[in-house]
């Protein structure tokens, strides 16, 4: 019976275990990268779908603003934001009551993972600007 030294034993018992370390992690490492970019999308989405509804109940809620220049400007916001870059198919709707304004953004996010489109929908209230004799 042959002796082994205790190293060269271990040596040779653990050949390859890199490329099954390799396998195994790196999907997960990729996961975790992809999870983080489809959060960060969905985030910056969002953010600017609320910005571009409170710009439009900014406009709409003017003195002489009406829904459809509340529908403009979100339009337009969003146009300069980067379009359908960072919110594709998006609309704006305006609905107007005597007191408020209510803008409503919808679009999809980008998404890294395909066929995975998330719903975005924000909406923005203002008070209608009223000049009263004092």
């Amino acid at each position: 019976m042959s002796k082994l030294r205790p190293g060269r034993w271990s040596r040779r018992y653990e050949r390859g275990s890199a490329s099954i370390q390799l396998v195994i992690l790196l999907p997960a490492l990729f996961g975790i990268l992809f999870l983080g970019m489809q959060a960060a999308l969905y985030h910056h989405a969002r953010t600017v779908a609320i910005a571009a509804a409170q710009e439009g109940a900014r406009a709409a809620a003017a003195e002489h603003g009406t829904a459809t220049n509340g529908v403009r400007d979100a339009k337009s916001f969003i146009a300069e934001a980067g379009g359908n870059d960072v919110l594709p198919h998006s609309s704006a709707s305006a609905s107007r009551t005597p007191t408020t304004v209510t803008v409503t953004v919808t679009g999809r996010s980008l998404s890294v993972i395909p066929g995975w489109n998330p719903l975005i929908r924000q909406s923005a209230s203002a008070p209608i600007e009223q000049v009263t004799a004092p």
